[in-house]
Order: structure tokens, then sequence, then C-alpha cells
């Protein structure tokens, strides 16, 4: 893990810029065809030191935060460390021009945290947050130019609709795992509509929903995909996606 670490640091050390989007397997939603779970905003110390800004509940105070965090750190918050996937997308100088002061300004970057946690927060509210949709909002904060305020999150969603950003639905398709937040505290419903509600498809940002919106917004952003098994460690570049179990293909 420690070694699956250094390579997505030397990766991101080879980079001209001092943001990028860093997303890891941490959860397994493979049941759902979800690869990435977590994502994050990586940024460069003036020194030179990455660290990975993000959300996370912090269980102890029952409630979110915004921590940075180190690169190992952040690699090893899998759910099963013998294999492991992470994704790098570089965003062209540009788009990090103008998302870094929005990123490294604390006022904004609390003013962006949601009171309250959902880990399947719906993509087009405010009652809750999960921690892409605050990446979302940060970036939001960042290339709208949106200024503090008490109603930041407001804004950022306002300018997230009218970027039109619209991430896939989630199809749980199980009653039986719909009935799950009444069990799991951390996940709720009570923010999404109820037609997604009746449909079992629900609209939640993901790692994979930042990468199309970035993708889009700024079509020279570069990406590159880890992963590692008991064995090796492949780097693979590009937007289709690494071949599943860590099998390294051609270019690989």
């Amino acid at each position: 893990m420690l070694r699956f670490a250094a390579v997505l640091r030397e990766e991101l050390a080879g980079d001209g810029d001092s943001v990028a989007l860093v997303s890891r397997s941490g959860l397994d939603l493979s049941r759902f065809g979800i690869r990435y779970s977590h994502a994050s905003l990586a940024w460069r110390s003036e020194e030179g030191a990455w660290s990975a800004r993000q959300l996370y509940y912090a269980c102890d105070e029952s409630r979110p935060r915004i921590f940075d965090q180190g690169l190992a750190g952040f690699a090893m918050g899998t759910d099963d460390p013998k294999v492991g996937y992470l994704s790098i997308v570089r965003l062209p100088a540009e788009a990090v021009l103008a998302l870094r002061p929005a990123l490294l300004d604390r006022p904004r970057v609390q003013n962006m945290l949601a009171v309250q946690y959902s880990a399947n927060a719906y993509a087009y509210g405010t009652r809750y947050q999960n921690c892409n949709q605050w990446v979302m909002e940060m970036l939001a904060a960042g290339w709208g130019d949106l200024a503090d305020g008490a109603d930041l999150r407001e804004r950022a969603q306002l300018w997230l609709r009218e970027q039109q950003y619209a991430p896939e639905p989630v199809d749980v398709g199980s009653r039986l795992l719909m009935l799950a937040s009444y069990f799991v505290p951390l996940v709720h419903l009570s923010d999404h509509p109820q037609p997604d509600l009746e449909a079992m498809k629900l609209h939640v940002s993901l790692p994979s929903t930042i990468e199309t919106f970035v993708r889009a917004r700024f079509p020279a952003s570069e990406r590159v995909e880890l992963c590692h098994d008991e064995h090796r460690i492949v780097i693979h570049r590009g937007w289709t996606p690494i071949a599943d179990g860590c099998v390294p293909q051609e270019g690989d």
C-alpha cells in the first residue's frame, strides 16, 4: 500500500499544476457497478507537499468535517488492501487558476460544508451532503467565482444546475436495499424526489459524475488510473477505464 501511494505521489509530482482531482475505490460499491466511491481535491503546498482535501464523517463527533490527508493515508482508505484503484484527473492551467483560490479559502471551504451528512445525498439538494457533493460544490465556487456567504451552497447548486450538471442515477435495484435508510444512520432518503424513490434510481454525486463534468467543461483535462493487486501496480493513461482485476492491457 505504501508503494502504491508512492506511485500516486510520483504521478502528482510530475504534474506542473497544483490542484488535481483524485478519487479512490474506498467503499465496495461493485454491486451497483461503481468502482470509485470517494473523491478529493489534491493540492500542492508552496513547499511542494501534496495532500488530499476532502469531506469525511467524524464518527466520534457525529458530524462531517473537512480534512487534509497525506497521500499515503488517502490511498490506504480502502475496504480491501489486496486490490485497489486510484483515479487522477489533471486539470488544465485555467481550471487550476480559477479553482485554487476557492479551495484554499478556509471560510469558503467551511461554508460549503453541510451540517448533516448522508452517504447517498441527493445531488441537487442542500439538506445533506456527501464527500463527492462537497467536491462538486467547491468546483462551482471556484469555476463560478462565487463569493463567500451563508448561502454559498445554494448558489453553488444553482450554478451547477445552470451548467447542466446531471449525474447518472444509481440503480439501487432492490426494495430491501432501499429499506437500509431505516437501519443505517448515514443513509437517508428523505431528500430524494418521490419519483426517484419509486423508480429506485437515486441521483447521487460520485467520482465518475465529477470526472464527466470536469471533462466536458475542460476537454484538455488528462486522466491517469492506477491499480494494484498483491503482485503488481498498473498505470493506465486515458479516459477508457482500466481493466477489472488490475490486469494490464496494451500500453499500460
